[in-house]
């Protein structure tokens, strides 16, 4: 795909049915090298590998106040990968933002005193007196703080030579009124090239109106991200972040950076501030996660699965023959059920359960939704589906990975086809592995119930998943343990 970008003219309007072309503040021979760009991008590294160096380069001029009988290198190499490694720890590597050198200061130096604490304790430089100790963490703050001041000024200054292309995703008339602030605050390092919105047909004020073109589709956006060379997002609202979260898990995909943007007075809590992290031309912004589902604790989960899922198959294993036994005698051979489902990444797998009903057909099987309150079912299968029991052999299906404890329930080909066609959302769900229960389940969201509710459910655990979350919702999922239908 190859397109050039032209600039829309003050006052004028395109919308998606037109050809999309965005403004490009780089010119139009950048936006010619831009529109070959296909799919995502990684981000440069050369700014991260800089406060790297500038973060272990500032233990030297520190390691320079010792006396020279303690200036091991072993413990100056040991202190400069425990400075940085803490530095990466609280996000002082993230290239989405360009700090000033007071906004890093209290966390760099909190970091620096903890090394040194650190290497003190656990070194011989134990017997330095407490002069040259306090002496040397100072110079060693100072040389961090301004040699990351340095390299923050370097960026600053190119972005305000070559500002980031963004575009702005809200209701047109807000996103418009955003989009003209930060045309009118060229020092940001943010240009808008474009508007993500609904109705491109509402009119604002003249100042309000920055012309730049109005994208209602995501195959818009996307093109637009392509052709443009665009790294940022800006979501206006936390509205915009529900109701457009296809869109924008889409352009997260696409390597863009999501900023969510205040365009509103705040509200003050009790305490009489809100939570962010800066701000962009005067509004706060906050940065929004991509909620891909590949976390860095993704580990920590699996060994959480493998662990649990373990300990309950060896403890429901009496529980599972009792119930084998009791099926193969109330109603014949073929006690498991085999079926095919959806898994991470639309990868198809076979999920066990045990049998609490014999479909007339393999079509039946495919593509009958629910069986929970079928006649024909024997008491005893009606208890199984009552109470979950016969979902207990999926925990097979978590140890081999097909599946996690938590996670977006697995739904059968047929209808993961047709619920993709019904609600945008729905393909989202499989960013991550299917579980037994999720946080759509825990709110009652199982047999017969909405599926766009179910979505926004999974695909809300997803976008905010942590370990600590898996735990709330197993132990919620034992205490509903016995519940009315089944899913």
């Amino acid at each position: 795909m190859t397109a050039e970008s032209t600039v829309a003219s003050p006052g004028q309007q395109r919308t998606s049915q037109d050809a999309v072309a965005v403004l490009d503040p780089r010119g139009p021979a950048a936006g010619r090298r831009a529109a070959g760009r296909r799919g995502p991008r990684r981000p440069r590294p050369a700014c991260r590998v800089s406060l790297w160096l500038v973060d272990g380069c500032a233990t030297l001029p520190a390691a320079l106040v010792l006396p020279a009988a303690q200036r091991y290198t072993l413990v100056i190499v040991l202190l400069a990968l425990g400075v940085s490694g803490l530095n990466r720890r609280a996000s002082l590597y993230d290239t989405s933002v360009v700090p000033g050198v007071l906004d890093e200061l209290p966390a760099v130096c909190g970091r620096i005193a903890v090394g040194w604490a650190a290497i003190v304790m656990l070194s011989p430089l134990r017997s330095l007196p407490p002069a040259v100790l306090v002496a040397a963490v100072a110079v060693h703050c100072l040389a961090a703080c301004a040699g990351r001041e340095a390299v923050h000024g370097l960026r600053r200054r190119a972005l305000r030579r070559r500002p980031c292309p963004a575009l702005v995703v809200g209701p047109v008339l807000v996103a418009r009124r955003v989009s003209a602030a930060l045309l009118r605050q060229p020092g940001c390092g943010v240009r808008p090239v474009g508007l993500v919105a609904d109705d491109p047909d509402v009119r604002g004020d003249a100042e309000d109106e920055p012309g730049l073109p109005v994208l209602t589709t995501a195959q818009d956006a996307r093109r637009a991200v392509i052709q443009n060379g665009v790294e940022t997002v800006l979501v206006v609202g936390a509205a915009t972040r529900v109701e457009r979260a296809a869109v924008l898990r889409g352009l997260a995909a696409y390597g863009c950076v999501l900023w969510e943007l205040d365009a509103d007075p705040p509200s003050y809590g009790l305490g009489g501030r809100r939570q962010g992290t800066g701000q962009l031309a005067g509004f706060s912004r906050r940065l929004l996660g991509s909620g891909d589902g590949r976390r860095r604790g993704s580990v920590g989960k699996r060994v959480l699965d493998v662990v649990l899922s373990g300990s309950l198959l060896v403890l429901a294993g009496p529980v599972l023959l009792v119930c084998a036994l009791m099926l193969r005698v109330t109603d014949g051979p073929g006690v498991v059920f085999r079926q095919e489902r959806i898994g991470k990444d639309g990868r198809p797998f076979t999920m066990l359960k045990l049998r609490t009903h014999r479909p007339a057909s393999d079509h039946e099987a495919a593509t009958r939704w629910s069986v929970a309150n079928e006649q024909d079912m024997s008491p005893f299968c009606h208890f199984l589906r009552r109470t979950s029991l016969d979902e207990l052999l999926q925990l097979w299906n978590v140890v081999r990975g097909d599946m996690s404890l938590v996670g977006p329930r697995p739904e059968r080909p047929y209808f993961v086809a047709k619920f993709s066609q019904a609600h945008p959302g729905y393909p989202a769900r499989h960013r991550m592995r299917t579980g037994i229960t999720g946080l759509a389940q825990i709110q009652g969201l199982r047999g017969d119930t909405s599926i766009e509710d179910r979505c926004r459910y999974d695909n809300a655990y997803i976008d905010n998943w942590s370990l600590w979350q898996d735990v709330c919702i197993l132990l919620r999922t034992a205490a509903q343990f016995v519940r009315p239908t089944g899913s």
